[in-house]
């Protein structure tokens, strides 16, 4: 597995997810402007309410990936590690793990990688470790097999 195209990859899905976010806010603005010149009264007032509260999920949403992907930006995958820290790429018995943002389950070629803010509970008991180090976590071991 390379850290390189694993780092690519979150990246790609989170611009993916900004510009999808994106689109559907151009089309709520369109359809909220759309309404406005054909309606009136209650109902419409509603709708528009409606339609202002789901513009405003959509731009928190858009915000809160951008911050993702600063923070994505802020990490060196061409760096080697040999202890866990943020960019690591960690190759367990359990899965691989890539210490950036929380992002879930990333599919990398036939792969699964878990992208992973280092404070989640798992990431904080990881951190410092070498390879061939283990933890137990919810009541399952996990060895570190490689550190990248």
């Amino acid at each position: 597995m390379n850290k390189e195209i694993v780092h690519r990859v979150i990246l790609e899905n989170l611009n993916e997810r900004i510009e999808s976010l994106n689109s559907i806010l151009k089309e709520t603005f369109e359809a909220t402007a759309e309404d406005s010149k054909s309606s009136a009264g209650d109902k419409h007032e509603t709708g528009v309410a409606m339609a202002q509260l789901e513009q405003e999920k959509l731009t928190k949403q858009i915000n809160e990936f951008i911050q993702l992907k600063e923070a994505l930006l802020k990490i060196n995958p061409s760096k080697v590690h040999t202890k866990i820290e943020t960019g690591s790429l960690v190759e367990t018995n359990n899965g691989w793990y890539y210490f950036s943002i929380g992002l879930g389950a990333v599919k990398i070629e036939e792969t699964i990688v878990f992208a992973m803010n280092p404070l989640a509970p798992i990431g904080l008991l990881l951190n410092g470790k070498s390879k061939g180090e283990s933890i137990i976590f919810n009541g399952v071991s996990t060895v570190i097999k490689s550190v990248y």
